[in-house]
């Protein structure tokens, strides 16, 4: 090969990315690559339905949330984590909302909810799905948050606790509990940090690839993970105007979680607290974190799972979280 080729070759690498399984394309038909598909609304109202859930909103704490309602009986609130929105429970709001209320939010900045410059310190995210819980009448719930969903669900009940019947914690962790930098530290600490605008002008058309990491590498057996339907459902939810920003902030947050949190461990819960937790994610560090912060702990460790437990494990976390959610005590 001359030299010339040599260096043209080069150059294109360099302004090439990545995508898909190792495939490299040039830069300028990355976002072409990876443009997200759009939303069906009517698919994912009949997807919606097949479950027995119906989508409202409800504009509450100054933020519109869109939240999926399904069932009556006692209520069970549902909070996902990033990279995902409500539509992570379908699955169990089929099975749980033959019994329960069930409402499933879109946290602020996520899915079809309001994507508000500020706000996204968890204990303010808390604030939210309260007041949402309120306005339907609802005087008191069982709380249950993945990821980022469960540092939300943490705070609701630290701050409500007389109105938290039950909660349950699915593989993350605590910010500001324990040796808590130890758990994030120890991996991936690039994105934890990478907001601003030259992340988002990095990501912008590039959001599927930029989820991919989390999808693949978090899961057990990235062939076995978020299935392709919901990645894009979910790369083209976040790609809407606000969604990246809005999800960088929630890692931006950390510090003043952890403030926050702090203050809050002082206080140990007393309703019943389930942890579900991923063998190959955060196994026993946030078990360890929940004894520290709660009286009555339920720990399971997901044999063979990863963090995604609800695609990963399905027939072992629904199950796992009907017992909890529907025993009498």
């Amino acid at each position: 090969m001359n030299k010339a080729w040599m260096i043209a070759l080069t150059a294109w690498v360099l302004s090439a990315c990545a995508h898909g399984e190792g495939t490299v394309v040039p830069a300028a038909r990355c976002a072409d690559a990876s443009a997200s598909v759009p939303i069906d609304s009517k698919d994912e109202a009949a997807r919606e339905a097949a479950v027995g859930a119906v989508s409202r909103f409800g504009t509450v704490n100054g933020v519109k949330l869109h939240y999926l309602y399904a069932g009556s009986g006692p209520a069970v609130i549902l909070l996902h984590g990033y990279a995902e929105t409500s539509r992570m429970w379908l699955p169990l709001i089929a099975e749980l909302g033959k019994t329960n209320t069930v409402i499933a939010p879109d946290l602020r900045g996520a899915g079809l909810s309001d994507k508000p410059e500020s706000g996204y310190d968890k204990k303010s995210m808390a604030v939210d799905v309260h007041a949402l819980a309120l306005s339907l009448g609802l005087k008191s719930a069982k709380v249950v948050g993945h990821d980022i969903g469960l540092m939300v669900a943490y705070a609701y009940a630290a701050q409500y606790p007389s109105e938290v019947e039950k909660i349950a914690l699915m593989d993350a962790f605590l910010p500001g509990i324990g040796n808590w930098k130890d758990v994030w530290l120890m991996r991936d600490l690039w994105h934890f940090h990478f907001h601003g605008q030259t992340p988002l002008q990095l990501v912008a058309g590039r959001e599927r690839i930029y989820f991919e990491h989390f999808w693949n590498d978090f899961a057990a057996d990235k062939t076995h993970s978020v299935p392709e339907a919901d990645r894009q459902f979910y790369a083209a939810s976040y790609a809407q105007p606000g969604g990246m920003r809005a999800g960088f902030e929630y890692f931006k947050a950390f510090a003043q979680d952890a403030r926050d949190f702090e203050g809050f461990s002082a206080n140990n819960l007393k309703m019943p607290m389930l942890v579900l937790t991923g063998e190959r994610a955060s196994g026993p560090v946030l078990i360890e974190q929940a004894r520290a912060v709660a009286i009555d702990v339920r720990p399971t460790i997901v044999k063979g799972s990863g963090h995604w437990l609800m695609e990963e494990a399905t027939d072992q976390v629904v199950p796992a979280l009907l017992a909890f959610l529907t025993s009498p005590s």
